[in-house]
């Protein structure tokens, strides 16, 4: 059953042979850990993601959250999980041991949460907002703030949540009402509305810890005027203990496509005069604190729902090996020919090598991100910090937007591999693409993250953080024209680095120009090409890493050699998948970016000239 979640041989493959993380394990921070420990602990975390989160995810779907008298009831099934993920210790996976956590890489935990969000992503956002709540109190709160919330949240026994969107203020944050008054103890009064929060009421845990925006009274308008508040469900008195309840009261959940056993709470905070919250961090920078928790959120995000396309991916190769329809087209005239599985038809073997080279891309991607973070927690230089600083403020919106859009099509083939089966509660991947689809809305649409790449991420630092990417695909690039069978692949590779330049210094210039409404019209089909060009990045960068092992089993990498390998060993099989899956994406899927980039360059206002009513209705 793990392999209905993901590829274990491909995870270990990116882990330790594309990024070589080992060679970290050296430093100091992660003084005591090894391959065995880490193989170890995901070894574990599949265990748990198989047998009892996977198991439930179906069940969850259907039973749902329960709103009963002010009380949202989740999941009769997530009680058990909940508690369990609770006694492994698995919310804090990379954090700082002397806060509770294990310490474990970054790239390390994307893996172990990629089984979790794969086997139950409706399940993980419980125990993702008691981190991600938990994270801003350690890094912005006093050390009485951490000293009163953060144990109990990273042990998962209280929960956490983010309280940003209001009727009046979805992505807009800096329009929001909800008002902090200052009261003599130097606690605050908070009075407001928030709509779309996720694990806003739940009865998994005993008190839920809300970060809330809100603006103090005579503050600044807009987003300059924002304050973060602590705002417990349960009022927590000095010792630790919990006091009253503290007016934050849950007065619906949305009936929702998917993420069924996801509470999607309305709150009102303050509804009685009641409600009390504590500043965390600077007042008015309340926007630097929560985009602490939003950029993890981002991430995160990606990887749920890549988590998800992997699943749906495992899942249509399994279906596709055993469901048997049709006979092979070189035989289909004659009675006497036998049925085939259905992996055996061209169409069906084009759409899992397409969802196979989203799928393994998608995860090389993540990873990258995971290892960069690494790499800035052990680098003793700051040149080496900035510099990998920098690829993560690049890559951050990309890797939600990009990764969210391609997951949601990687869903949509895997139903179409099921054919009407697909299209049923009998099999998983329906549920998939329900709950995939609120990765491209939730966190900041994939609209919004386009116009955070162009607006601000590409002119970071002058442009040399995008630079300094197009400099790492470079060095690949190099890397893979020393090797004969990929030089062709490196070449074309390179031709799509080189023409993303030109179109980033195009648009670049164009958002700073009268003609900004254009250019922002393009932002989306932007992030678009960076991503492709990245996974073309990743691709190429998985073939260097496989080529030399696939030499040594093979005796030599001409065609011949190659096959007769892959039919006899299972080591030959997958490293010949990696080279195919990199031709196929850049002979195949890449030159399509190249007509894309020239679709941006060309730059037509048809979008911003075209009048309203033009537009039908």
């Amino acid at each position: 059953m793990s392999q209905e979640i993901s590829d274990r041989r491909d995870m270990d493959f990116t882990l330790y042979e594309q990024l070589e993380i080992e060679s970290l394990l050296a430093s100091e921070k992660f003084d005591g850990m090894n391959r065995k420990v880490l193989d170890m602990v995901v070894n574990e975390a599949r265990n748990l993601a198989v047998k009892e989160l996977l198991p439930i995810n179906a069940s969850g779907d259907r039973e749902g959250c329960r709103f009963e008298n002010g009380v949202v009831k989740v999941p009769e099934s997530f009680h058990r999980a909940f508690r369990l993920f609770r006694e492994g210790e698995w919310i804090t996976l990379f954090d700082d041991p002397k806060v509770g956590g294990q310490g474990l890489p970054v790239s390390v935990s994307l893996a172990i949460s990629e089984y979790f969000n794969g086997a139950n992503c409706s399940f993980c956002t419980y125990p993702g907002l008691c981190h991600g709540a938990g994270k801003l109190i350690e890094v912005y709160g006093t050390d009485d703030q951490k000293n009163l919330f953060l144990s109990n949240m990273y042990t998962g026994k209280w929960g956490g949540s983010m309280l940003l969107t209001e009727p009046g203020a979805g992505s807009d944050v800096g329009a929001l009402t909800t008002t902090a008054t200052r009261n003599p103890d130097g606690t605050f009064s908070i009075s407001g509305s928030k709509i779309f929060i996720t694990a806003g009421e739940q009865n998994l845990t005993e008190n839920i810890i809300h970060p809330v925006l809100a603006r103090i009274e005579g503050a600044p308008a807009g987003i300059k005027g924002i304050s973060i508040f602590i705002v417990p469900k349960i009022r927590v008195n000095p010792d630790g203990s919990l006091g009253d309840p503290n007016d934050v009261i849950c007065t619906g959940i949305e009936e929702k496509m998917g993420i069924h056993g996801s509470a999607t709470c309305s709150l009102t905070l303050g509804g009685k005069g009641k409600c009390q919250g504590l500043l965390l961090g600077e007042e008015n920078k309340g926007m630097r604190v929560m985009f602490h928790m939003m950029n993890e959120a981002r991430l995160g995000v990606g990887l749920q729902a890549f988590s998800m396309s992997s699943a749906a991916y495992m899942n249509a190769l399994n279906y596709a090996r055993d469901r048997i329809q049709g006979k092979s087209l070189l035989s289909m005239m004659d009675p006497a020919s036998p049925s085939l599985a259905i992996i055996q038809h061209p169409d069906v073997r084009r759409m899992l090598i397409w969802m196979k080279a989203y799928v393994d891309g998608m995860r090389s991607f993540i990873y990258y991100i995971g290892h960069c973070f690494d790499h800035v927690a052990v680098s003793e230089n700051d040149a080496d910090r900035d510099r990998y600083q920098g690829l993560i403020e690049m890559m951050t919106p990309v890797v939600k937007s990009y990764c969210s859009d391609r997951a949601f099509e990687v869903c949509t083939q895997a139903v179409q591999v099921f054919g009407g089966y697909g299209y049923t509660q009998e099999y998983p991947v329906e549920q998939l693409l329900r709950d995939c689809k609120i990765t491209s809305i939730y966190e900041g649409t994939n609209g919004i993250q386009a116009m955070d790449l162009l607006g601000r991420k590409l002119g970071m630092k002058k442009g040399a953080y995008f630079m300094s990417l197009l400099a790492e695909m470079q060095k690949t690039i190099a890397a893979a024209k020393t090797i004969e069978v990929l030089a062709d692949l490196a070449t074309r590779t390179e031709a799509g680095v080189n023409r993303l330049g030109e179109v980033a210094m195009s648009l670049g210039m164009n958002a700073m120009s009268p003609q900004v409404m254009t250019a922002f019209a393009f932002a989306q089909p932007f992030l678009d090409v960076v991503g492709d060009v990245i996974m073309a990045w990743m691709h190429l960068w998985r073939a260097v890493a496989a080529a030399p092992k696939l030499e040594k089993l093979a005796g030599n990498l001409s065609p011949d050699a190659r096959k007769e390998a892959a039919q006899s060993n299972r080591q030959a099989a997958f490293y010949e998948g990696v080279l195919k899956t990199t031709e196929f994406y850049i002979r195949a899927v890449f030159p399509v970016t190249l007509g894309k980039m020239n679709a941006i360059t060309d730059f037509t206002t048809a979008a911003v000239d075209m009048p309203d009513m033009a537009l039908g209705g």
